[in-house]
């Protein structure tokens, strides 16, 4: 349950100055992303773009998020830009913004898209374009220009709360991970809540809230299993196409394609199988009502593939971020602005083994995580305990498929 504490500092971390300077940082970071992508090096390790966008952001608030709560919304660049917009409309015109009804049956499936493209860019996208490692820094200041003017589209036809809540990717991916933190911020309230129960409510019957879940582990799924185990078949599919007569880059990022879609699916038929297992049991809802209802239970698989696969780059790439790339965000060598440019990472600053117990226990601590909410909702459905406790059979199969899966990933990629 969720209760109100600290009502003086929550009234000061929800007031307008706080609202305006967070708001305000989080644009300046993405105009900083945006400006370093087209003016500064194409050498992506130098240039603080993909660093900036692909690490300290995208695995900054979901670490954030479990850890504290959700605070992507106070630092989300386009709101900062149209909440004064709305605010000047409603001072000039007397009333709210027109803003069309967001349609209940789309739900968050812009944001499953978005995801799953925001990933594609990263990890697929690059494949074959001449760069050494990963995509261009232009090539995502551009994609970041695009997505901008198409989120401030999308609030002005539907408004901010519904595309916010709804569409856009940030807003809905990095509230996902937020749903697992103790605190949460209600109107102008600050309050705890139990630690993994705002997962049950996030998904509240939203259409793509599933899905969205599902491709956040698949797409994950794909990173690991490229570097590993799919490495030879994406070798032997780009081969394919070039026989085929496709360019080497169309060749690669079709391969590319066609194995994250690949994951996504493994993914779901995974989970499809613990639901018709589930099914079985006497008293038990229809398959989609049990697809829906126990979806909460992925949220702290996907943090745990999250953080087993990306804590060593995440540790790494931030002593990069906080030291050259913060001081030469070019990488052009012309500027100095800390006294840091000539600072290295220090890969010696923590060991493999420890890397390795770190993702290990993110598996554990995920997975039983799962499995804790999934006893819980069991026994809201099946009244009986011997019911309910013989559909978690399933689940556990569904968590130790999930666990094994993940430790052979780090396994063959780590050897």
């Amino acid at each position: 349950m969720w209760h109100p504490v600290a009502p003086r500092l929550g009234r000061v971390i929800t007031s307008a100055p706080v609202r305006i300077i967070c708001g305000a940082f989080g644009l300046f970071l993405l105009g900083v992303a945006v400006y370093s992508g087209f003016e500064g090096t194409e050498a992506p390790d130098r240039n603080a773009t993909l660093t900036l966008l692909f690490v300290t952001a995208w695995l900054g608030f979901p670490l954030l998020g479990v850890l504290v709560g959700n605070v992507f919304p106070a630092f989300n660049p386009w709101n900062a830009v149209t909440a004064p917009a709305g605010w000047a409309w409603r001072k000039v015109s007397g009333g709210a913004p027109p803003h069309l009804a967001y349609p209940e049956r789309l739900g968050r499936w812009p944001a499953v898209v978005g995801l799953f493209l925001f990933v594609w860019l990263e990890l697929v996208y690059g494949e074959g374009s001449g760069v050494a490692v990963g995509v261009s820094p232009e090539a995502v200041a551009q994609a970041a220009v695009f997505y901008s003017i198409y989120t401030l589209v999308m609030t002005g036809i539907f408004g901010r709360e519904a595309w916010f809540r709804n569409g856009e990717i940030f807003s809905v991916y990095f509230g996902m991970f937020g749903s697992i933190g103790k605190f949460e911020v209600r109107g102008r309230e600050l309050g705890l809540r139990r630690f993994l129960a705002g997962t049950v409510t996030w998904t509240a019957g939203i259409a793509g809230s599933v899905a969205l879940i599902i491709t956040s582990i698949g797409t994950t799924t794909f990173d690991g299993a490229s570097e590993g185990v799919f490495k030879d078949g994406i070798g032997w599919q780009i081969d394919r196409f070039a026989d085929l007569g496709f360019s080497p880059t169309v060749a690669a990022r079709s391969s590319g394609t066609i194995f994250m879609l690949l994951c996504v699916g493994i993914v779901a038929l995974v989970y499809l199988a613990g639901i018709r297992g589930m099914s079985t049991v006497p008293g038990a809802p229809d398959r989609k009502t049990l697809w829906r209802s126990f979806a909460h239970v992925l949220i702290p698989i996907a943090f745990a593939y999250l953080l087993a696969h990306y804590f060593s780059l995440f540790f790494f790439q931030e002593q990069a971020q906080f030291t050259y790339l913060l001081s030469d965000p070019l990488g052009t060598g012309d500027t100095d602005l800390f006294g840091t440019a000539s600072y290295g990472v220090n890969y010696n600053a923590i060991s493999n083994e420890v890397v390795w117990y770190v993702q290990v226990a993110a598996l554990v601590f995920g997975h039983v995580a799962g499995l804790v909410l999934a006893h819980d909702r069991a026994v809201s459905i099946w009244k009986d305990f011997r019911a309910a406790a013989r559909s978690q059979y399933w689940m556990l199969a569904v968590m130790v498929a999930f666990t094994c899966f993940g430790l052979f990933l780090l396994s063959v990629s780590n050897a």
